[in-house]
């Protein structure tokens, strides 16, 4: 009996290029967060860091390193990136890696792409000290804002022919409600505005916008928060989806190494629970792994007083991951929903990664290829 094809998704975290402006403001010229992945240190015994990836620490803003990337990605069964995209009040950040070099790429026609807006608070945490916590850019953003965001949208991304549409329609996802919400004063407001950019994205020629909005039941990030009676929020606001970041926003850590096969038994329980509590698709993730620590300051003292002092994912190997996607693949057959995402091709300084890395190699990326072979 043939498959059913399933598209997998990864997310991509675009802080590995040394060109930005913002950061070289806050860390100084050339900076990015290759540092905090160089100057890590293990934590206690046995604690793998720090992290040493194959490829070198290298600029993801040139077009020849976005184009391994892709290759990587495409020849491992990977269909398409989920950029996190980030935008304030006063443009973007990190938008380099799309720009300089993604887009640019000779073979950017092998993969997809879609955008997830990170609309959360930016804080200084790059590292983070275990008390001192600077707010950078705010999250919320003006109405006024929000509109050029949708304009933006529409005449770089949307209409590039790799972007990932569902049925025709552009696939944008929403990182945190809250700050959504607080950004247009509430429900009816919010929601008015997501109409809006409904309307936006039809006026310039495509069939509608999906929306997809990211929910969780444990905030992590410093500022994020918990939404109460998050289902009916979900269906109030119109999204078309819903799906997850990381398994960590809804699977508490109390070990110092929690067993990966454990949490994932629990984030099962949780897809059970959206299952009954959400009328829309619901697309699962499948995480790699969770280690925060080298956004830590090395010098301060480790305990699990607060993210990114916190603990960790503990025995994430190749195979173990490769038992997950297996059993999201199972489950997803019998389900009308064709789609899934991984966390992440790069959270290296949050300990989850596809790209390989000295300790297992191409291992992760080699367990996505057995499960969604192209």
């Amino acid at each position: 009996m043939q498959q059913k094809r399933i598209d997998v998704g990864c997310y991509y975290f675009p802080n590995y290029h040394c060109n930005d402006g913002r950061n070289a403001q806050v860390h100084g010229p050339g900076w990015s967060e290759w540092e905090l992945v160089k100057q890590a240190l293990p934590r206690f015994e046995g604690h793998h860091q720090p992290l040493r990836p194959l490829w070198g620490y290298v600029d993801e803003s040139l077009p020849e390193v976005m184009e391994r990337k892709i290759a990587a990605a495409a020849d491992h069964g990977i269909d398409y990136f989920i950029f996190d995209y980030y935008y304030y009040d006063d443009g973007t950040f990190l938008e380099n890696c799309l720009n300089q070099g993604f887009l640019p790429a000779r073979n950017v026609d092998r993969i997809k792409f879609c955008l997830m807006w990170a609309n959360h608070n930016w804080m200084d945490i790059h590292p983070c000290s275990r008390s001192n916590r600077k707010l950078l850019y705010p999250g919320t953003v003006t109405r006024e804002t929000f509109r050029r965001l949708g304009a933006h949208l529409i005449d770089r991304f949307f209409s590039h022919p790799s972007y990932y549409c569902i049925d025709g329609a552009p696939v944008f996802s929403i990182y945190d409600l809250g700050s959504l919400l607080r950004s247009f004063g509430g429900v009816q407001e919010t929601r008015a505005m997501l109409d809006e950019l409904r309307a936006m994205v039809r006026a310039a020629g495509f069939p509608g916008l999906h929306l997809n909005a990211v929910i969780w039941g444990r905030p992590i990030l410093p500022g994020e928060e918990k939404l109460i009676q998050l289902p009916e929020l979900v269906r109030q606001l119109g999204f078309d989806s819903a799906t997850s970041y990381v398994w960590v926003h809804h699977v508490g850590l109390e070990q110092r190494e929690t067993p990966y096969r454990s949490v994932f038994e629990r984030y099962l329980e949780f897809w059970d629970s959206v299952l009954e509590e959400y009328d829309l698709p619901y697309f699962p993730n499948v995480t790699v792994g969770w280690d925060s620590s080298p956004r830590t300051i090395m010098s301060e003292v480790w305990e699990p007083v607060g993210y990114p002092y916190g603990n960790l994912m503990g025995d994430n190997t190749p195979a173990n991951f490769e038992a997950a996607l297996r059993e999201v693949r199972r489950r997803l057959e019998n389900s009308p929903v064709r789609t899934f995402n991984i966390n992440c091709w790069n959270e290296w300084t949050e300990g989850s990664m596809l790209e390989p890395e000295a300790r297992y190699g191409y291992g992760y990326l080699e367990a996505v290829k057995r499960t969604f072979p192209r």
